[in-house]
């Protein structure tokens, strides 16, 4: 099943995306529809209404204001050679906040007070039920669905102290979406290909089985510090080849457009602004 969030004059509706067609669903939004109840997945198949054509819609962040938003660093063997930095014990963990959010078309905004935007093509993972405590098959029971995100960070601000939050949590600057895909039809997101190019040069390339820590054990462990909600999204790392580790190091600028791409889970294409 495919699930996204669009905008209406009214705000905003969740919706079944079935081809080029989109079945509009009772709930504001796919974190709504996760968060109304254990049947949402039942729920969202039955709907039946009259379908709408999905080119021109525009689609907002598939999970708009998900009460957590928790970031694993360091997750991709390659990316963690890349930066020169120790294989961590445990997943890196750090925040961001859901107005950083921006849908699958809308522009990034290049924040006036860094120099040093750069990009992090990721896989997201968006939690379906209330978890606690959880072991690795019960992370993965738990998990709704998977998504493409990206999280673009301000090195310059990101290096300015050990913790990391003030570089990855600009106002508009993490495109989430296009849709949310249930892992039936991903496999689990064990071994997707991890793809971003700005302005149509081939910046990352990697594979999901690349993780260190794979999805279900990022939701075991998060679940044992904090409890998860339905809505709640996890990106779950980068792999390598980004813009920090170049030498010298390229930077994002406005005018570019940075695509986002995860096999079978569809694409972002964001125009940098500011």
């Amino acid at each position: 099943m495919r699930l996204l969030t669009f905008r209406t004059e009214d705000g905003t509706r969740a919706g079944r995306l079935d081809g080029d067609e989109v079945t509009p669903l009772d709930a504001s939004d796919v974190g709504g529809l996760l968060a109304s109840g254990a049947d949402w997945r039942e729920r969202a198949a039955a709907a039946a209404g009259a379908p709408v054509p999905l080119e021109g819609l525009d689609l907002a962040p598939v999970v708009p204001r998900p009460s957590k938003i928790i970031c694993v660093g360091l997750n991709y063997k390659l990316h963690i050679a890349e930066t020169g930095l120790d294989t961590p014990d445990h997943p890196t963990l750090f925040a961001k906040f859901a107005r950083s959010l921006i849908g699958a078309a809308d522009a990034i905004e290049l924040p006036a007070a860094s120099t040093a935007m750069d990009w992090e093509a990721e896989l997201a993972v968006v939690v379906g039920r209330t978890v606690r405590a959880a072991d690795a098959a019960a992370g993965r029971a738990a998990i709704a669905g998977y998504t493409v995100a990206n999280d673009i960070s301000a090195r310059d601000f990101q290096g300015r102290t050990t913790q990391w939050l003030q570089g990855k949590t600009f106002d508009s600057t993490t495109p989430l979406g296009p849709v949310l895909v249930t892992g039936d039809e991903v496999d689990d997101a064990a071994d997707l290909e991890v793809t971003c190019s700005v302005d149509d040069e081939l910046m990352q390339r990697g594979r999901t089985s690349d993780m260190l820590f794979p999805p279900e054990e990022v939701v075991s462990y998060i679940s044992g510090i904090v409890t998860l909600d339905p809505g709640d999204v996890i990106l779950t790392g980068t792999p390598s080849g980004i813009g920090d580790s170049r030498k010298p190091p390229v930077r994002l600028r406005p005018g570019q457009v940075v695509t986002t791409e995860i096999e079978g889970l569809g694409v972002l294409r964001n125009r940098c602004a500011g």
